[in-house]
């Protein structure tokens, strides 16, 4: 043994030996990689979109493609285009006399899986809500209708098939006739189906409900429209677990909890209203809620004078997307709201193709009036910030003012693809 300590070549072996073995032991006992970091969600142009309007017979509907906007006459029939993911298409009706007086504006959607609306329900109102299957496969939904006592209306609304290139117009009072607020959500089982809702309230107004933001702990209602009249909060909590929602305001001066409506129960499966018109205080302005669990929100906004109009706003996405409404005519403005620092988008209008820039302060809502000429198209592009908005359209008659609201939904230029991992979990009964 001395004589291999001794030799060179023999302690040199028992060198390598023991690095070996503590490399082996090393090698043996390390911590397990930590895993990359996931992706966020990739941003992807979107190739083609198929939007759906309700027909209304004698009416013209705005169809805006980049730099472009044309005019085509509908029938009573649902209205179909389909284009490039640029694509947004929306009309606006006016009518001055009768049960159906005031202004009210649509935007063409695309068939989802799943949409929500939140509104004045059938006892106050008359909703016809069309649901319609642009395609060349059969398509089955199911309607339920949400209202203060909970789900109400069962199952006569489930397993309502339309066939290819069909629509079916639905009287929300065969489901829910008792609801005077309500949320109702339209699933589509298997095919597509595009939806559409128009509310014409009985104490006067009239107005498309736009689709509401899907439940989340977090939701904005921008575009509320300033002046006076009432504007009335509705928020759904569609789930099985009752909803304690905080509220803040965010006006064209100020970003508050309005005193007295700080905070707002929300039963499982139910529907509440609250007014908040001294909370708004006539001012242009944004509702931010929070909620520990998935809620729906929309606003009813009612106009001045001897006749009143109403006009519906609702939960949306901010304008990281971008935004484009197709149907725009004079009294026509932005009401955009910045939150968690300052905000600035481009805004053109179309044909006139006039861009500008808007900051926005943060915590604060400002209005900006588009100052085209005859129908429009009015595009807003993200430029900084966390910036939402809606587009209100006001006309001042003798015999009240006419009213619509549209939230800013997001461009079908972008989507938004979440990210993906490779792993057998997936073929692992």
């Amino acid at each position: 043994m001395k004589a291999f300590v001794e030799n060179r070549f023999g302690l040199l072996a028992l060198v390598v030996v023991a690095l070996a073995a503590m490399y082996g032991v090393a090698y043996v006992t390390r911590p397990a990689p930590l895993p990359p970091p996931p992706e966020g969600p990739r941003k992807v142009a979107v190739e083609s979109v198929t939007a759906v309007c309700p027909g209304t017979k004698g009416e013209h509907v705005n169809v805006y493609l980049p730099d472009t906007l044309n005019r085509e006459k509908m029938d009573a029939e649902p209205y179909v285009t389909k284009g490039p993911g640029a694509i947004e298409a929306g009309y606006l009706t006016r009518v001055t006399k009768g049960g159906g007086r005031g202004l009210a504006g649509v935007r063409c959607t695309e068939p989802g899986r799943e949409t929500w609306l939140v509104g004045p329900g059938p006892a106050d109102a008359d909703v016809r809500l069309r649901l319609t299957n642009a395609d060349k496969a059969p398509a089955l939904a199911d309607v339920q209708v949400h209202a203060a006592e909970g789900l109400v209306s069962g199952d006569k609304g489930i397993g309502l098939e339309i066939a290819p290139g069909e629509h079916t117009e639905i009287d929300l009072k065969t489901l829910a006739p008792s609801a005077d607020i309500m949320a109702v959500s339209v699933t589509t089982v298997f095919g597509r189906v595009a939806v559409a809702a128009r509310t014409t309230l009985d104490t006067g107004g009239v107005d498309w409900l736009p689709a509401a933001a899907p439940p989340a702990t977090r939701v904005v209602v921008p575009g509320i429209p300033g002046g006076g009249g009432r504007r009335e909060l509705l928020v759904a909590a569609p789930g099985e677990t009752d909803a304690v929602v905080r509220l803040k305001a965010v006006s064209e001066d100020a970003e508050y909890a309005m005193k007295g409506r700080e905070t707002l129960d929300v039963p499982a499966g139910g529907v509440v209203a609250l007014d908040v018109t001294t909370g708004l205080g006539g001012s242009s302005g944004a509702l931010v809620l929070t909620s520990p669990v998935p809620i729906v929100a929309g606003l009813v906004a009612t106009g001045t004078g001897g006749r009143s109009d109403v006009a519906f706003t609702a939960g949306t996405s901010s304008l990281d997307l971008g935004s484009a409404v197709a149907g725009n005519r004079a009294g026509s403005r932005l009401v955009l709201t910045a939150l968690g620092g300052p905000g600035k988008v481009r805004v053109r209008t179309v044909p006139e193709g006039k861009a500008f820039d808007v900051e926005v302060p943060a915590g604060r809502t400002k209005n900006v009036k588009l100052t085209a000429e005859g129908n429009f198209a009015v595009v807003v592009t993200p430029v900084s910030g966390e910036v939402y908005g809606g587009r209100v359209v006001e006309e001042r008659l003798k015999s009240g003012v006419l009213l619509t609201a549209q939230p800013l939904s997001p461009a079908r230029m972008w989507t938004l693809l979440p990210p993906l991992t490779d792993t057998s979990r997936v073929v692992v009964p």
